[in-house]
């Protein structure tokens, strides 16, 4: 397992979701999810909020729990979170270009995750 990269890609996460969590525009706009002005729907910024805390609670786990079993179903939780992300935004974004950038998006955090859990190296990054 390599530690450093797990925290690393945890705290990435768990910055970007604070920062959706705030401005949900910061993931619609890219996603497709604006309006024609870029303007995003209340309704929109309320349901991708969830979505950004969830991202938020499970990048911290990755930084603060404790190196073994902790540590590991954390990433396993993120890992879960990213690559169900990029099924379901793949299947459902409104245009092919903004769903393929969610599902490359997606899979390659997944991927960060996962070469984080499966690398050797106790704590190398």
């Amino acid at each position: 397992m390599r530690v450093g990269l797990l925290r690393t890609v945890g705290a990435a996460t768990a910055l970007y979701g604070l920062a959706v969590t705030v401005r949900p525009d910061l993931l619609a706009k890219p996603s497709g999810l604006a309006g024609p002005e870029g303007t995003v729907a209340p309704a929109t910024r309320t349901s991708l909020r969830p979505l950004a805390w969830r991202d938020a609670v499970s990048g911290l786990a990755m930084v603060v729990a404790p190196e073994g079993p902790a540590l590991r179903a954390a990433t396993a939780v993120r890992i879960a979170a990213d690559f169900g992300d990029a099924a379901l935004l793949g299947l459902t974004l409104p245009e092919r270009d903004r769903r393929l950038a969610a599902v490359a998006v997606s899979v390659g955090w997944g991927a960060l995750s996962v070469a984080g859990l499966l690398g050797g190296g106790r704590g190398k990054a």
